[in-house]
């Protein structure tokens, strides 16, 4: 099990007990060993995909136990425990955590800075979240993102089945299905068993084409035999390749048939749609943007 931020304090802070300096690698390692990591818990990423969990959380209790000022980073990269840092596993705790950096005014002022708000100070109570500010961060925004698809399938539910054809064009385009043009794709009707509702013309000859089928429900379950009468449609068009969108949700057996035939048959169910929609920036605008941004360590390198 991958340990929190806070549970890395107390054996990053002894991988340096000797007064040396280290560098933070070696460090990282010698926790990682502490808690007998596995090569999967070691591997195993953020929500963002850019740095994995362990690192970000030993990163975030190096940054504790230097505002706490029991280690300090002589150099880039490096650490170094202090004579407070000292002092502090001298006295044997179990555990160092944020309760127990409280007792250190510099740490205090870190911990509970915050901007002010119609002249009040917020103040931070978190003394025992597992969660570093990085994943909080994430989470916020895997929460928010979470809210957002709800909130994007719902309104293309309220929309016309029309509506649904015209848009599932449009996100193909914008995913870069038929980039050549745009009219390169159009939502139509043919009168085929299974049905067509739009193509996708991914050449100017039309010599590759996509076909799409859009269905509108709010709770119904698409089974095997609507993929079934799809893939009838695409034989009566010659064609090989298929996209089946949906605003509810696919059953097994609809999964399972589309892994067995020869045909390319991609079924995208409703939290798919919304989410390709949130991507590709059809039906939502930008609220807000925020830069979070790092040290740049090549800056300040004299080497």
């Amino acid at each position: 099990m991958i340990p929190d931020f806070q549970s890395c304090m107390r054996p990053l802070l002894a991988s340096v007990s000797d007064g040396q300096i280290h560098r933070f690698n070696e460090s990282f390692e010698q926790v990682c060993m502490h808690f007998k990591l596995t090569e999967y818990e070691r591997a195993e990423k953020l929500p963002s995909g850019k740095q994995t969990i362990i690192r970000n959380r030993i990163a975030w209790a190096r940054t504790y136990l230097n505002k706490a000022g029991l280690m300090t980073a002589p150099g880039r990269s490096q650490l170094q425990i202090t004579d407070r840092g000292q002092a502090a596993l001298q006295q044997e705790p179990e555990r160092i955590d944020v309760r127990f950096l409280k007792q250190f005014p510099e740490f205090v002022e870190f911990h509970t800075a915050k901007p002010k708000a119609n002249n009040t100070v917020v103040t931070n109570d978190s003394d025992t979240e597992d969660t570093d500010p990085t994943e909080r961060l994430e989470e916020a925004y895997s929460e928010i993102r979470q809210e957002l698809i709800e909130e994007v399938l719902q309104a293309v539910k309220q929309q016309s089945p029309q509506f649904l054809e015209k848009l599932v064009v449009e996100l193909m385009q914008a995913m870069g299905y038929g980039g050549w043009s745009k009219e390169s794709g159009q939502a139509t009707q043919y009168t085929a068993d299974g049905g067509i509702d739009g193509l996708i013309n991914e050449d100017p000859l039309g010599l590759e084409t996509i076909y799409l089928q859009a269905k509108r429900y709010e709770d119904s379950t698409i089974g095997r035999e609507a993929i079934q009468a799809f893939s009838g449609a695409l034989d009566m068009q010659r064609a090989h390749k298929g996209v089946f969108i949906t605003t509810s949700k696919f059953s097994k057996g609809a999964l399972e048939y589309v892994s067995m035939i020869q045909k390319k048959i991609i079924l995208i169910d409703g939290a798919k749609l919304a989410a390709l929609m949130i991507k590709h920036n059809l039906g939502v605008s930008v609220k807000e943007t925020y830069e979070i941004k790092a040290l740049d360590t090549d800056f300040f390198s004299e080497d």
